[in-house]
């Protein structure tokens, strides 16, 4: 069986206020062609932590291609226990439709929120039960995405983890990509 966790920025992070803001196209259209290559490669699960931007965005893109990859599975593993009780309503609404779609959910910590050591507890575990991760991000823009990468870099060096990277350069080839698609030559 082949996991694969999925990691990378929160919407700010990327200045995305809406779920309709174009950027949010090229992103998934990114995940889309990674998660093509390891669904190729034998990929079974998909394991995220729930958390909005490219974790929810890499579900709603493997939720599609299940229709060309039925028997691939998202298994939704948050940090601790009612992770969106101070999101706003669409971003709630949002996220329940994620949960509903999932294969499986379940919380590490069976607690609300109590200290940032859940979040590490959730990347050890996720390190531990994932053939690879696949992280949004650019090491010349931290974010929330850091920890996970720096732990998952250090895990690297003693485990078989696979670490796989879409950079700002990688979203701006597939930005520029698509839209050459959609140019008309004639």
């Amino acid at each position: 069986m082949s996991v694969w966790t999925v990691a990378g920025y929160k919407p700010y992070e990327l200045g995305i206020f809406k779920q309709d803001d174009p950027a949010v196209f090229f992103i998934k259209k990114a995940i889309e062609n990674e998660l093509r290559r390891l669904l190729d490669e034998g990929m079974d699960w998909l394991l995220i932590s729930g958390q909005l931007g490219v974790e929810c965005w890499a579900a709603e893109v493997l939720f599609e291609l299940k229709e060309e990859f039925p028997a691939v599975k998202l298994a939704v593993l948050t940090p601790f226990l009612q992770q969106n009780e101070n999101w706003n309503e669409n971003n709630k609404s949002y996220y329940e439709m994620i949960l509903a779609r999932a294969d499986f959910v379940d919380s590490v910590s069976k607690e609300p929120y109590k200290s940032p050591a859940q979040f590490r507890n959730k990347n050890q575990l996720f390190l531990r039960k994932a053939d690879g991760l696949l992280a949004v991000y650019d090491e010349e823009h931290p974010g929330s995405p850091q920890y996970l990468w720096d732990m998952a870099r250090s895990f690297q060096q003693d485990h078989p983890l696979d670490v796989r990277q879409v950079t700002f350069y990688d979203l701006q080839f597939v930005a520029e990509e698509e839209q050459l698609k959609e140019t008309d030559w004639e």
